[in-house]
Formats: structure tokens, C-alpha cells, sequence
């Protein structure tokens, strides 16, 4: 059984960091690429970041690219999303997300090319 577990939530004022975790479990970790998505208030789920099965390849959503970094430890089974300079309109929830496909070349930012999810971390940056 497959488990993603997220962690790191919580309130922030605006212009603060926070950084997230997802601890996996049930598949080998090092064999998928990753993703970061969230839903904001009233808003669909929206892709923020994902990284390769190998490491080296992320991709960001345009509005965070140069605050935030997705890095992952594969001895640990974990990802991470390092948020900096966050905004309020980064709040929402924030899920972490395996690809449905292991070692799939290139990074993908479809939702439906992603087929296990966490359960949400809320994150809340006020102004």
C-alpha cells in the first residue's frame, strides 16, 4: 500500500519560509518522479513543482520559480519543498504526489500523470 505522508504545514506572515516533507512508503522511491501541487481557497488543485526519479531535473509553476526548491533524499524516502519569500496567495493546501509511471523520462506537471497522493498539508501566509 502505497502511503504519502506530509508534513511542515502551518501560518506564516508574509515573506517568511517554510518548508514541507513528504515521507513515502510502499513503492521504490527512488524510481519516480515526485510532485508538489496545491489547492488554494475557492481554486482548483494547481501544479507547483516536481522533481525526477534521478534527481536532476525539476520543473516549477512560473510564480514560484525562484522561491521555492523541491529536492528529494532517496535514502530517507522523503521529498521536500523549501518555500521562501512566501505570499499570501501561496495559501492553501499542499499535497505531495508519486507518478502513476516509474522512471518516466522527463518531469511531468499533470495532474493525471500522477496517481498516488498525500493527504494535504495546509500552509497559510497572512499579509
Amino acid at each position: 500500500q502505497v502511503q504519502l505522508v506530509e508534513s511542515g504545514g502551518g501560518l506564516v506572515q508574509a515573506g517568511c519560509p517554510l518548508r514541507l516533507s513528504c515521507a513515502v512508503s510502499g513503492l521504490v522511491f527512488s524510481s519516480y518522479n515526485m510532485g508538489w501541487f496545491r489547492q488554494g481557497p475557492g481554486k482548483e488543485r494547481e501544479f507547483v513543482a516536481a522533481i525526477s526519479w534521478i534527481g536532476g531535473g525539476t520543473l516549477y509553476t512560473n510564480s514560484v520559480k525562484g522561491r521555492f526548491i523541491i529536492s528529494r533524499d532517496n535514502a530517507k524516502n522523503t521529498v521536500f519543498l523549501q518555500m521562501n519569500n512566501l505570499k499570501p496567495e501561496d495559501t492553501g493546501v499542499y499535497y505531495c504526489a508519486a507518478d502513476i509511471r516509474p522512471r518516466r523520462p522527463g518531469v511531468s506537471q499533470r495532474i493525471p500523470d500522477f496517481g498516488s497522493w498525500g493527504q494535504g498539508t495546509q500552509v497559510t501566509v497572512s499579509s
